[in-house]
């Protein structure tokens, strides 16, 4: 039996699925983050399963080899998917930049209420 790529596709479709799942069910992942992953999966299992409609988007985008389609589908995918992640990463070094201000505020207020009480004892 000869593999395709449609038919490895499929097989790396499943797969997927089955990681980010588990994965989520491991509490390794984060659902909202696990949301992205699985309609990425759902979507490369479709496109893998229906030759038909890549080779008539490969026709379209006058594309050779019709599979170098879904490939292109994953890289584009993954750019998106690393801008969302960027902006993630760009909230929470903000959070975590407010959150260190605020601790040295406290920290400051700390030692200060600190010195104040050591200074009434003293007198």
């Amino acid at each position: 039996m000869i593999f395709s790529v449609y038919m490895l596709s499929i097989g790396f479709s499943i797969l997927f699925l089955l990681v980010i799942i588990e994965m989520v069910r491991k509490n390794k992942l984060l659902e909202k983050y696990s949301l992205l992953w699985i309609f990425f999966g759902v979507i490369l299992l479709l496109l893998s399963s229906t030759p038909v409609f890549i080779e008539r988007i490969a026709g379209l985008m006058d594309i050779k080899y019709a599979p170098s389609v879904l490939f292109l589908f994953g890289m584009v995918y993954l750019i998106v998917y690393c801008f969302h992640i960027t902006m993630v990463f760009s909230k929470q070094s903000e959070k975590i930049t407010r959150l260190n201000q605020e601790l040295a505020i406290l920290k400051e207020k700390l030692e200060n209420d600190k010195q104040n009480k050591e200074g009434g004892q003293g007198g």
